[in-house]
């Protein structure tokens, strides 16, 4: 490169010539970056021994300097393969191109889930099943899921993601296509519960954003990619509803499988070839989650605020299913479903909650985040017979809950760079629970004191997650500076 010094029997000269990699391996010669110095003090230089050649002279690192480059950590780029990158590459982050592709292709893989949803009916009596057992087919794939979370998201840190990610979408796309061609409700049942255990690759993609991204972009991008993935959960039901409307629900997953193709064929190529970040057998990688929970105070703080937003979130729409099918609005299953589309701006409008990341402000965001979601309770408790309050409070309560999922999940990333996979396998899980959960006490409250009882729950909630943010933002919840 330009201007660096290369240092042979202790006397340092500068050299315009660029460094070869031949010059690498040859003894005395070590490639330095070059970096002005900024003060008389950054101009001090230090006699480092070098095993097996001459001593060298280079300035002192500050702080605030690039990584110096050495032969052991610089990849040339003319031995690079098309695809790959070293970790000189690796250091300039990630492009708004392949974020934008990690952002659509993890809410495509996330939407699987949810395909069948409101596509219950049509499939119960196409494969003359009942109601009941037909409904078995979103717990089959939430099963699925919660597997392939705990057994293949942590492998995201032993294994080279540019295979993982791809083959994991393959997979889905053969569980779509099992599910398009499926004979019956039990054979439907076992591809869709497939179909869950090959969803899991938008959970690997957000950490691969994290570890391509800079420290200064992290935020932003993990936060793009997760707005993606909470955007293909919001829109799934809609466009599955349109497709089978036109179609019929078998060729719902006929297009999911051949979308999931293409998106493994683009990842494959964009993704970049990158070392795993450490060898562990797989039993120990399994039980390293829990381990990295139990050390790590800040992320069992940031597990109970991920489980309480989660299971404030399906605890209301759950229940607006209940208020919007009942009098005095009386909509149908088409119209219900339209008001997940105030749920859609929500969630493009807490896309920049991972820029509040990169500028230090995660912990008084997630103080405010959690202060809307009390506005947005209290909102909704006010809706009475009106739309309008309604949606006001659906698109509050989404920018609160989605803007706390990427802070919780940007936070936690930089706990640890090597455990990145494994931490989002904890979130995930928790938040997973704490779903389940509120799903659950939407019922019981709504036969217990319908609306209302729903509204003071989840302001209540809302009450203590605040008090868990006030106490953790003292200590518990503040991120040390990951290993």
């Amino acid at each position: 490169m330009d201007g660096a010094p290369v240092v042979a029997g202790g006397t340092a000269r500068r050299t315009t010539a660029p460094a070869t990699p031949a010059s690498w391996g040859r003894r005395g010669a070590v490639p330095v970056k070059w970096h002005p110095p900024r003060s008389s003090a950054s101009a001090r230089s230090t006699r480092c021994p070098v095993p097996g050649a001459a001593t060298r002279t280079q300035p002192i690192r500050s702080r605030k300097q690039h990584h110096v480059s050495t032969p052991e950590n610089t990849v040339p780029p003319a031995t690079a393969r098309p695809g790959e990158a070293g970790p000189r590459q690796r250091q300039q982050g990630i492009s708004r191109g392949l974020t934008l592709l990690f952002a659509i292709a993890g809410g495509a893989a996330v939407a699987n889930l949810y395909w069948a949803q409101p596509l219950l009916d049509f499939i119960a009596r196409d494969l003359h099943a009942s109601a009941s057992l037909a409904g078995w087919l979103v717990t089959a794939t939430q099963i699925g899921y919660a597997v392939g979370i705990l057994l293949i998201v942590p492998l995201g840190d032993v294994m080279d993601r540019r295979r993982l990610i791809p083959l994991m979408m393959l997979i889905g796309a053969v569980a779509l296509v099992g599910c398009a061609l499926a004979p019956s409700i039990g054979v439907l049942l076992v591809a869709i519960a497939a179909l869950g255990v090959g969803t899991v690759s938008g959970q690997i993609l957000a950490p691969l954003a994290g570890d391509l991204a800079t420290d200064g972009e992290r935020g932003r991008v993990v936060g793009t990619v997760a707005s993606g993935i909470l955007i293909g959960i919001l829109i799934s039901r809609t466009v599955s509803g349109l497709v089978a409307s036109i179609a019929g629900w078998r060729a719902v997953f006929v297009v999911a499988a051949a979308t999931a193709v293409v998106f493994a064929l683009l990842l494959h190529r964009a993704i970049p070839s990158m070392e795993p970040k450490l060898r562990m057998p797989y039993p120990a990688l399994i039980a390293s989650v829990g381990r990295v929970v139990r050390q790590e105070r800040m992320v069992r703080w940031t597990l109970v605020l991920g489980a309480i937003g989660f299971g404030v979130f399906t605890m209301f729409w759950t229940a607006l299913t209940f208020l919007l099918s009942a009098p005095p609005f009386s909509y149908p299953v088409s119209i219900i479903g339209l008001f997940g589309l105030a749920g859609l701006a929500g969630a493009m409008a807490a896309q920049g909650a991972g820029r509040l990341q990169d500028r230090g402000w995660s912990l008084p965001a997630t103080g405010a985040g959690w202060a809307l979601a009390l506005v947005a309770f209290g909102t909704a408790a006010l809706a009475g017979h009106s739309v309008l309050v309604l949606v006001v409070a659906i698109v509050l309560l989404d920018i609160a809950v989605m803007g706390l999922t990427i802070l919780n999940q940007t936070r936690l990333f930089a706990v640890s760079r090597q455990a990145r996979n494994r931490i989002n396998t904890a979130l995930v899980t928790s938040n997973f629970i704490g779903g389940a959960i509120g799903s659950a006490a939407a019922s019981l409250l709504w036969q217990a004191g319908g609306w209302t009882a729903v509204t003071l729950t989840g302001a209540a909630l809302a009450c203590l997650a605040l008090t868990v943010w006030a106490v953790g933002r003292r200590g518990p919840l503040v991120a040390a500076d990951a290993p």
